[in-house]
Protein backbone atom coordinates (compact mmCIF):
# COMPACT_ATOMS: atom_id res chain seq x y z
CA UNK A 1 0.00 0.00 0.00
CA UNK A 2 1.32 3.24 -1.02
CA UNK A 3 0.08 6.63 0.55
CA UNK A 4 1.18 9.94 -0.81
CA UNK A 5 1.24 13.10 1.87
CA UNK A 6 -0.69 15.43 0.30
CA UNK A 7 -0.80 18.37 2.77
CA UNK A 8 2.08 20.08 5.41
CA UNK A 9 1.86 18.54 9.09
CA UNK A 10 4.72 18.09 10.73
CA UNK A 11 3.38 15.31 12.28
CA UNK A 12 6.23 12.47 13.33
CA UNK A 13 5.44 9.72 10.76
CA UNK A 14 4.55 7.35 13.61
CA UNK A 15 1.81 9.80 14.38
CA UNK A 16 0.55 10.33 11.52
CA UNK A 17 0.24 6.47 10.18
CA UNK A 18 -1.33 5.74 13.35
CA UNK A 19 -4.30 8.54 12.57
CA UNK A 20 -4.47 7.56 8.57
CA UNK A 21 -4.14 3.56 9.01
CA UNK A 22 -5.69 1.22 11.83
CA UNK A 23 -1.66 0.48 13.02
CA UNK A 24 -1.30 1.17 16.89
CA UNK A 25 2.12 3.80 17.17
CA UNK A 26 3.86 0.76 18.98
CA UNK A 27 3.70 -1.77 15.63
CA UNK A 28 4.12 0.90 13.26
CA UNK A 29 7.25 1.36 15.03
CA UNK A 30 8.19 -2.18 14.83
CA UNK A 31 7.76 -1.86 11.34
CA UNK A 32 9.61 1.32 10.63
CA UNK A 33 12.79 -0.61 12.20
CA UNK A 34 11.71 -4.05 10.49
CA UNK A 35 11.74 -2.24 6.92
CA UNK A 36 8.37 -3.16 6.87
CA UNK A 37 7.36 1.19 5.94
CA UNK A 38 9.44 3.09 3.77
CA UNK A 39 9.76 6.53 2.57
CA UNK A 40 10.52 7.61 -0.90
CA UNK A 41 12.32 3.76 -0.63
CA UNK A 42 14.30 4.41 2.16
CA UNK A 43 14.86 3.16 5.93
CA UNK A 44 12.99 6.36 8.22
CA UNK A 45 12.85 6.04 12.27
CA UNK A 46 9.39 6.79 13.72
CA UNK A 47 10.79 10.15 14.85
CA UNK A 48 10.79 11.10 11.18
CA UNK A 49 8.41 14.65 10.23
CA UNK A 50 6.83 13.60 7.23
CA UNK A 51 6.34 16.34 4.52
CA UNK A 52 4.16 17.15 1.36
CA UNK A 53 5.28 14.77 -1.69
CA UNK A 54 6.58 11.78 0.84
CA UNK A 55 5.27 8.38 -0.51
CA UNK A 56 5.02 5.81 2.15
CA UNK A 57 5.21 2.39 1.27
CA UNK A 58 3.30 -0.12 3.74
CA UNK A 59 4.40 -3.59 2.58
CA UNK A 60 1.84 -6.59 3.25
CA UNK A 61 2.49 -9.77 5.22
CA UNK A 62 3.68 -8.41 8.83
CA UNK A 63 3.22 -10.30 11.83
CA UNK A 64 0.56 -8.19 13.71
CA UNK A 65 1.38 -8.16 17.50
CA UNK A 66 -2.53 -9.37 18.18
CA UNK A 67 -4.48 -11.33 16.51
CA UNK A 68 -8.29 -10.17 15.82
CA UNK A 69 -10.44 -12.59 17.98
CA UNK A 70 -14.27 -13.39 17.99
CA UNK A 71 -15.85 -12.48 21.22
CA UNK A 72 -19.58 -13.01 22.42
CA UNK A 73 -21.56 -9.84 22.27
CA UNK A 74 -25.10 -8.99 22.18
CA UNK A 75 -25.63 -7.82 18.50
CA UNK A 76 -28.65 -6.02 17.66
CA UNK A 77 -29.50 -7.91 13.81
CA UNK A 78 -32.44 -6.03 12.31
CA UNK A 79 -32.47 -8.24 8.89
CA UNK A 80 -30.17 -11.27 7.85
CA UNK A 81 -29.98 -13.46 5.11
CA UNK A 82 -27.27 -15.42 3.19
CA UNK A 83 -25.84 -12.47 1.92
CA UNK A 84 -25.75 -9.34 4.77
CA UNK A 85 -26.95 -8.38 7.51
CA UNK A 86 -28.50 -5.10 8.93
CA UNK A 87 -26.70 -3.91 12.32
CA UNK A 88 -27.95 -1.72 15.04
CA UNK A 89 -24.72 -0.12 16.31
CA UNK A 90 -24.95 0.73 19.76
CA UNK A 91 -23.21 4.59 20.90
CA UNK A 92 -19.75 3.52 22.15
CA UNK A 93 -19.20 0.64 19.92
CA UNK A 94 -16.07 1.00 17.79
CA UNK A 95 -16.76 -0.90 14.37
CA UNK A 96 -13.06 -2.12 13.42
CA UNK A 97 -10.19 -3.17 15.59
CA UNK A 98 -7.31 -0.09 15.27
CA UNK A 99 -5.52 2.14 17.34
CA UNK A 100 -4.60 -0.37 19.83
CA UNK A 101 -8.09 -1.66 20.26
CA UNK A 102 -8.44 -5.50 18.90
CA UNK A 103 -10.76 -7.05 21.22
CA UNK A 104 -13.97 -4.89 22.12
CA UNK A 105 -15.01 -3.92 18.68
CA UNK A 106 -18.29 -4.96 16.17
CA UNK A 107 -15.75 -7.08 13.80
CA UNK A 108 -14.53 -9.20 17.29
CA UNK A 109 -18.83 -10.10 17.64
CA UNK A 110 -19.83 -10.55 14.30
CA UNK A 111 -16.72 -13.07 13.78
CA UNK A 112 -18.30 -15.07 17.06
CA UNK A 113 -21.84 -14.63 15.58
CA UNK A 114 -20.82 -15.58 12.04
CA UNK A 115 -18.53 -17.59 9.78
CA UNK A 116 -19.32 -15.38 6.83
CA UNK A 117 -18.43 -12.06 6.43
CA UNK A 118 -16.46 -10.69 3.47
CA UNK A 119 -12.66 -10.34 3.39
CA UNK A 120 -12.09 -8.15 0.16
CA UNK A 121 -12.04 -4.92 3.08
CA UNK A 122 -9.44 -3.49 4.53
CA UNK A 123 -7.64 -5.10 6.98
CA UNK A 124 -8.95 -6.43 10.26
CA UNK A 125 -13.12 -4.97 8.73
CA UNK A 126 -14.10 -8.65 7.68
CA UNK A 127 -18.15 -7.69 6.71
CA UNK A 128 -17.81 -3.74 7.39
CA UNK A 129 -18.57 -2.13 4.13
CA UNK A 130 -18.79 1.24 5.99
CA UNK A 131 -18.74 2.15 9.32
CA UNK A 132 -19.83 4.48 12.12
CA UNK A 133 -17.73 6.66 14.20
CA UNK A 134 -17.48 5.50 18.05
CA UNK A 135 -20.02 7.38 19.37
CA UNK A 136 -22.83 7.20 16.42
CA UNK A 137 -25.42 4.50 16.91
CA UNK A 138 -27.88 3.31 14.28
CA UNK A 139 -27.86 1.44 11.53
CA UNK A 140 -25.41 0.12 9.34
CA UNK A 141 -24.63 -2.65 6.52
CA UNK A 142 -22.87 -5.59 6.87
CA UNK A 143 -21.48 -8.17 4.18
CA UNK A 144 -21.37 -11.86 4.53
CA UNK A 145 -19.92 -12.64 1.00
CA UNK A 146 -17.30 -10.86 -1.46
CA UNK A 147 -19.48 -10.63 -4.14
CA UNK A 148 -22.46 -8.77 -2.20
CA UNK A 149 -19.70 -6.51 -0.49
CA UNK A 150 -18.42 -5.42 -3.73
CA UNK A 151 -21.90 -4.54 -5.40
CA UNK A 152 -22.96 -2.79 -1.56
CA UNK A 153 -19.73 -0.99 -2.33
CA UNK A 154 -20.34 0.44 -5.71
CA UNK A 155 -24.15 1.13 -4.46
CA UNK A 156 -22.38 3.72 -1.63
CA UNK A 157 -20.18 4.61 -4.04
CA UNK A 158 -23.05 5.67 -6.53
CA UNK A 159 -24.97 7.14 -3.72
CA UNK A 160 -27.92 3.95 -4.56
CA UNK A 161 -28.18 3.79 -0.73
CA UNK A 162 -30.40 5.90 1.07
CA UNK A 163 -29.71 7.26 5.31
CA UNK A 164 -30.85 9.58 7.36
CA UNK A 165 -29.24 10.78 10.45
CA UNK A 166 -31.18 11.95 13.44
CA UNK A 167 -28.94 14.74 15.62
CA UNK A 168 -29.68 17.12 18.50
CA UNK A 169 -27.77 20.50 18.04
CA UNK A 170 -26.92 22.82 20.54
CA UNK A 171 -28.72 26.47 19.44
CA UNK A 172 -32.11 26.92 17.76
CA UNK A 173 -31.34 27.20 14.60
CA UNK A 174 -33.62 30.35 13.01
CA UNK A 175 -34.29 28.63 9.18
CA UNK A 176 -36.50 25.02 9.18
CA UNK A 177 -34.42 23.95 6.41
CA UNK A 178 -30.57 24.06 4.17
CA UNK A 179 -27.80 22.89 2.73
CA UNK A 180 -24.68 22.78 3.66
CA UNK A 181 -21.93 22.52 0.79
CA UNK A 182 -18.36 22.97 2.25
CA UNK A 183 -15.02 20.63 1.11
CA UNK A 184 -13.67 19.06 3.53
CA UNK A 185 -9.73 17.96 4.46
CA UNK A 186 -8.09 16.64 7.51
CA UNK A 187 -7.05 19.36 10.10
CA UNK A 188 -3.51 21.12 9.94
CA UNK A 189 -3.41 21.69 13.75
CA UNK A 190 -4.69 18.51 14.69
CA UNK A 191 -4.33 15.12 12.22
CA UNK A 192 -7.36 13.21 13.84
CA UNK A 193 -9.56 15.87 13.38
CA UNK A 194 -11.51 16.75 10.04
CA UNK A 195 -12.18 20.50 9.00
CA UNK A 196 -13.87 22.75 6.61
CA UNK A 197 -10.74 23.29 4.97
CA UNK A 198 -10.44 25.39 0.72
CA UNK A 199 -9.43 22.67 -1.59
CA UNK A 200 -10.49 19.83 0.44
CA UNK A 201 -12.82 17.00 -0.93
CA UNK A 202 -16.58 18.04 -1.67
CA UNK A 203 -19.32 18.22 0.83
CA UNK A 204 -22.84 18.05 1.22
CA UNK A 205 -25.26 17.75 3.87
CA UNK A 206 -28.74 18.41 3.64
CA UNK A 207 -30.43 19.52 7.07
CA UNK A 208 -34.21 19.64 8.18
CA UNK A 209 -35.92 20.73 11.48
CA UNK A 210 -37.83 18.42 13.43
CA UNK A 211 -38.20 20.12 16.32
CA UNK A 212 -36.81 23.23 17.76
CA UNK A 213 -36.44 23.67 21.62
CA UNK A 214 -35.40 25.89 23.88
CA UNK A 215 -31.71 25.64 23.33
CA UNK A 216 -31.68 22.86 21.42
CA UNK A 217 -32.75 21.89 17.44
CA UNK A 218 -33.81 18.25 16.81
CA UNK A 219 -32.78 17.52 12.61
CA UNK A 220 -32.86 15.12 10.31
CA UNK A 221 -29.86 14.87 7.94
CA UNK A 222 -28.89 13.11 4.79
CA UNK A 223 -25.60 13.00 3.49
CA UNK A 224 -25.38 13.37 -0.34
CA UNK A 225 -21.36 12.84 0.35
CA UNK A 226 -20.18 10.46 2.89
CA UNK A 227 -16.80 12.22 4.36
CA UNK A 228 -15.57 11.09 7.55
CA UNK A 229 -17.32 13.36 10.52
CA UNK A 230 -19.30 14.97 8.05
CA UNK A 231 -22.37 15.65 10.01
CA UNK A 232 -19.85 16.51 12.91
CA UNK A 233 -17.98 18.98 11.10
CA UNK A 234 -21.01 20.62 8.96
CA UNK A 235 -22.81 21.33 12.45
CA UNK A 236 -19.86 22.61 14.21
CA UNK A 237 -18.96 24.70 11.51
CA UNK A 238 -22.41 26.17 10.67
CA UNK A 239 -22.58 27.26 14.18
CA UNK A 240 -24.94 24.64 15.88
CA UNK A 241 -22.72 21.85 17.31
CA UNK A 242 -24.06 18.10 17.92
CA UNK A 243 -24.84 17.93 21.68
CA UNK A 244 -22.69 16.27 23.78
CA UNK A 245 -20.01 15.96 20.61
CA UNK A 246 -16.37 15.69 22.91
CA UNK A 247 -14.56 16.93 19.33
CA UNK A 248 -16.00 19.37 17.85
CA UNK A 249 -18.42 21.10 20.45
CA UNK A 250 -16.59 22.94 22.65
CA UNK A 251 -19.02 22.35 25.59
CA UNK A 252 -18.21 19.43 27.92
CA UNK A 253 -19.65 16.10 27.23
CA UNK A 254 -20.37 12.91 29.13
CA UNK A 255 -19.47 9.65 27.77
CA UNK A 256 -22.52 8.73 26.19
CA UNK A 257 -20.86 11.21 22.89
CA UNK A 258 -22.50 12.85 19.82
CA UNK A 259 -25.82 12.60 19.97
CA UNK A 260 -26.39 11.73 16.38
CA UNK A 261 -27.75 8.46 15.23
CA UNK A 262 -28.26 6.74 11.99
CA UNK A 263 -32.03 6.56 11.81
CA UNK A 264 -33.20 5.52 8.64
CA UNK A 265 -31.78 3.07 5.56
CA UNK A 266 -33.15 1.61 2.31
CA UNK A 267 -31.44 0.40 -0.53
CA UNK A 268 -32.00 -2.06 -3.24
CA UNK A 269 -30.43 -5.62 -2.01
CA UNK A 270 -27.63 -6.19 -4.59
CA UNK A 271 -28.37 -10.19 -5.27
CA UNK A 272 -31.80 -10.80 -4.53
CA UNK A 273 -32.96 -6.97 -5.95
CA UNK A 274 -35.76 -6.83 -3.42
CA UNK A 275 -36.19 -2.94 -2.16
CA UNK A 276 -35.58 -2.81 1.80
CA UNK A 277 -35.98 0.07 4.67
CA UNK A 278 -34.98 -0.55 7.82
CA UNK A 279 -35.93 2.38 10.63
CA UNK A 280 -34.34 2.44 14.46
CA UNK A 281 -35.29 4.19 17.13
CA UNK A 282 -33.45 6.47 18.90
CA UNK A 283 -31.03 4.86 22.04
CA UNK A 284 -32.84 5.17 25.30
CA UNK A 285 -30.44 7.82 26.88
CA UNK A 286 -30.79 9.94 23.59
CA UNK A 287 -34.81 9.76 23.82
CA UNK A 288 -34.94 10.35 27.77
CA UNK A 289 -32.91 13.76 27.03
CA UNK A 290 -35.44 14.74 23.92
CA UNK A 291 -38.12 13.80 27.24
CA UNK A 292 -36.75 16.34 29.55
CA UNK A 293 -36.38 19.10 26.96
CA UNK A 294 -39.80 18.21 25.63
CA UNK A 295 -41.11 18.95 29.50
CA UNK A 296 -39.22 22.35 30.16
CA UNK A 297 -40.23 23.61 26.54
Amino acid sequence: MNLVVKEETNFRIDKYLASVTDYSRELISKMLNDEYILVNDKKVKGSYKVSVGDIINIKDGYVKEMDVNPKKMDLDIVFEDDYLMVINKPSGLVVHPGNGNYDNTLVNGLMYYTKNLSNVGEEFRPGIVHRLDKDTSGLMLVAKDNKCHELLADDFKNKRIHREYVALLDGVLPENSAIIDAPLARSKEDYQKIAVMAGGKRAVTHLEVIKKYKENTLVRLVLETGRTHQIRVHMAYIGYPVHNDPVYNKRKSDQFGQFLHSEYLSFIHPITKEKLSFRAKLPEYFQEFLDTLEESN
